[in-house]
């Protein structure tokens, strides 16, 4: 039988399945993430993890890693992880040579956005945009349950196309961003700036609109607003047919209704057919989608 390991490897933890052809998950194990001990240290974790969990398989596992950032196009490297240590290393390379295969790579976003288009909450669905809305915000493109990750890696980045171009600064350098507004900490940037108590979280400020405290109300209900607008572009260009909430933002119950029908508003059409879900793996999906990262079919990459 053919096996797949799937790695999410996160700032504090680095996760481990494996995978069957079914995609059932035959065991599990999760690590701190040594990263005080640096790059070598990460790397070693990640191929020690795969050398366990496929010991008892018999045979050696295809395996897929998830991962936050970017691997450069133009020099292999990876950039834009919150893992520091981690920016400007060869870490396919690395990790093939440790591994001793060829491995696949591909963020979190990603990974997240498989998953649920494989046998999630976009199930079925041909077109499945996967976003992620909780530190940041991030996104990803599936195409008849396969990944698109664009020429240069960047496909479904909408969380750094800009919004409101008055609005904060963002870490990328540019003012205004999707992600400095649909984020958790954009929605308590929004909340504070209007005067909201500054030791409100984003949970009590959902909370307190629902009992009807004013300020939380008109904040959320701008975000809802934010929402529509920023889902639009997408909607306009890809026209998918499911859109998969993810990250901590998605727990918010009234963006799967009031904030779809500000995207209904939003959008270039006089009616809405896409469908706003909530993810069902959670925050399993990371790991689900690196391992599917190697469809049950493929022998070699």
């Amino acid at each position: 039988m053919s096996y797949r390991i799937g790695i999410d490897l996160g700032g504090t933890k680095t996760e481990a399945i494996v995978m069957d052809q079914a995609g059932e998950i035959l065991a599990r194990e999760r690590r701190p993430t040594p990263v005080a001990d640096g790059y070598d240290a990460i790397l070693n974790n990640i191929a020690d993890l795969v050398l366990t969990l496929e010991q008892p398989l018999g045979n050696r596992a295809r395996v897929g890693i998830g991962h936050p950032g970017a691997v450069s196009t133009r020099t292999g490297l990876l950039k834009n992880s919150n893992t520091v240590c981690m920016n400007g290393m060869p870490v396919k390379a690395d990790l093939e040579q440790r591994l001793d295969r060829p491995i696949r790579m591909a963020n979190d976003a990603n990974c997240f956005a498989l998953s649920e288009a494989i046998d999630g909450a976009g199930q079925g669905a041909d077109v499945v945009f996967g976003v992620i809305m909780g530190t940041g915000v991030g996104g990803g493109i599936v195409f008849h349950q396969k990944l698109h990750q664009g020429l240069q890696h960047i496909a479904g980045e909408w969380g750094h196309n800009i919004l409101e171009p008055d609005g904060p600064r963002c870490f990328c350098g540019k003012d205004g961003c999707i992600e400095n507004f649909l984020s958790g900490p954009g929605l308590l940037h929004a909340y504070r700036k209007a005067g909201g108590n500054k030791d409100d979280d984003t949970k009590i400020i959902v909370a307190k609109a629902a009992q009807g405290d004013a300020l939380a109300e008109a904040t959320m209900q701008r975000y809802f607003d934010r929402f529509g607008h920023a889902v639009s572009i997408v909607v306009n260009i890809l026209d998918p047919d499911v859109i998969v909430l993810g990250g901590g933002m998605s727990n918010v119950d009234r963006l799967y209704t009031e904030g779809r029908d500000a995207l209904a508003r939003w959008v270039f059409n006089d009616e809405l057919l896409t469908r706003v879900v909530r993810n069902v793996h959670g925050d399993s999906a990371g790991v689900r989608g690196a391992a599917w990262l190697w469809p049950a079919t493929v022998d070699h990459d």
